[in-house]
């Protein structure tokens, strides 16, 4: 049985920058109130009327232009995301249709979150280790903006636009790839972190869309606590199923929520700031495509045989940690 390994990495973002002075103006806060909470200065914001697939349809076109890998040569795509174009048809069939990619590959949607891109990792794993298929992309496309309240301080700060894209395929070698995954999922988070209005539960109407209930709606303190420890003992459950320490780590990837999260989640782990990898000051909270966004940006600085842990949290709750070692 094969592993399955990273081969191939992209991302994109909108060129508008939604930056935290503009922001002000559309709320009452400030660039201190902001930072000093969250720690964001900057986040990208599709202003084209375009959904999250064309945020996908771009991360994919460059996977492939970079990777060399033809459209027909994949068998499947996974896209896990918080925000698709409708409800129906999955966003991941409108962006193999617009790369191309139908000639023998399926393709469907994640819901997990902002967990996701650990999910449809492990999902892409699966495949690949079962031997059903041999490549298989993984991209996770959100529209953050579009379930976003702009006149809530308490969230408006947090979400950006983006996605990010990997090419994962089989390997022969036991010691690289994805190594091992832990998930879980406790539905009892339903009341703190949702998005109320449009589904069959509460279909839309003029009364959910008077009551804003089409927006993201969290409520911090509890989702913060929860972040930090579920990010914290997810990552030590894979590191002690597989023999590791923190020291033996080199990279410690965490979902780019809140700075205040990801510096509290590095500490508990006992992890030196300087190998967590970081990039919420410039992009924000895209959910599911933060970690591939992440890696993308900051893959300069990662060489092949490098261990990584990946962690993540989101609505459900949900979240998990994955245990990977650079192939690249």
């Amino acid at each position: 049985m094969k592993n399955a390994k990273i081969t191939g990495i992209a991302s994109y973002v909108p060129n508008y920058i939604l930056d935290n002075e503009e922001l002000s103006q559309m709320v009452e806060t400030d660039d201190e109130w902001i930072t000093t909470r969250v720690g964001i200065k900057e986040r990208r914001i599709l202003k084209k009327s375009k959904g999250s697939s064309y945020l996908g349809i771009k991360a994919v076109e460059k996977l492939l232009d970079e990777t060399g890998v033809n459209a027909d040569e994949i068998d499947l795509i996974i896209c896990p995301t918080s925000n698709p174009d409708y409800r129906f048809p999955s966003t991941a069939s409108i962006i193999a249709h617009a790369c191309g990619i139908e000639q023998k590959a399926y393709a469907y949607d994640i819901q997990a979150a902002c967990a996701g891109f650990i999910v449809g990792l492990q999902a892409a794993n699966a495949y690949i280790k079962s031997g059903l298929y041999k490549k298989v992309i993984v991209v996770c496309a959100e529209k953050m903006s579009s379930m976003t309240n702009y006149e809530d301080r308490a969230t408006c700060p947090l979400f950006g636009d983006g996605a990010g894209a990997v090419l994962i395929e089989p390997t022969d070698n036991p010691n690289e790839g994805v190594i091992d995954t832990v998930l879980h999922v406790n539905g009892e988070g339903l009341q703190y972190l949702n998005y109320k209005g449009g589904g069959s539960a509460i279909p839309a109407s003029h009364a959910t869309i008077d009551a804003k209930m089409h927006f993201l709606y969290q409520e911090g303190r509890v989702v913060y606590k929860h972040a930090v420890t579920d990010m914290v003992t997810s990552s030590r459950e894979v590191m002690e199923r597989n023999g590791l320490t923190t020291a033996d780590i080199d990279w410690f990837v965490p979902h780019q929520a809140n700075l205040r999260i990801i510096e509290a989640v590095g500490e508990h782990l006992g992890t030196d700031p300087a190998r967590v990898m970081v990039n919420i000051q410039l992009r924000g909270n895209t959910s599911a495509a933060t970690i591939p966004i992440c890696l993308d940006e900051k893959k300069s600085l990662l060489k092949k045989g490098d261990k990584i842990i990946l962690t993540a949290f989101g609505a459900g709750f949900t979240w998990g940690a994955s245990y990977i070692v650079w192939a690249i």
